[in-house]
């Protein structure tokens, strides 16, 4: 047993069950929480476990790869401080010139200049451009047909008259 703060100093037991303590108006209420144990996930039946769970990513990773990370990881948060620090400085009379969004607009600006035909691009742009004419093609030519022999048989009850 110990004794919780939080809980307005009575005994929570901390245990199997992982019992927690959570204020719903100014009472405290004791619920069941299961482990947040990573190595106590468990996979749904129809989908993988996601790479970012990976045991293997947390536990079985060199001394190097972690530092490489937590440097990687500081960079990004310098980088991040500078541009927030430049975003809102209230003295600023220039553009802030962000280098992804500046390589993103190029991509978009020079697509066309750097596409290269594979059979993937080459499939979509069959079902996207050619299927619709021949299945369009198709359907209006079966039912031109189906009505033209209806009509040689003199099934076919023409919905309007031309002529009296």
């Amino acid at each position: 047993m110990r004794t919780s703060p939080v809980c307005g100093g009575g005994a929570v037991e901390i245990s199997r069950e992982y019992k927690i303590c959570v204020h719903q108006s100014n009472r405290s209420v004791l619920h069941d929480r299961p482990p947040t144990n990573m190595a106590d996930y468990k996979e749904a039946p129809l989908a993988t476990r996601p790479k970012t769970l990976e045991p293997a990513e947390y536990f079985d990773v060199s001394p190097e790869y972690r530092r490489a990370e937590e440097e990687r990881g500081a960079l990004r948060s310098r980088l991040k401080r500078e541009y927030q620090m430049k975003l809102n400085n209230p003295l600023r009379k220039e553009l802030i010139e962000d280098p992804a969004l500046t390589r993103w607009t190029y991509a978009r600006m020079e697509m066309y200049n750097h596409f290269r035909p594979t059979p993937k691009s080459s499939l979509i742009a069959g079902l996207i451009g050619v299927a619709p004419l021949f299945i369009l093609y198709y359907v209006l030519k079966t039912d031109r047909d189906k009505r033209e022999q209806k009509i040689k048989d003199g099934t076919y009850k023409r919905p309007y008259r031309l002529s009296y």
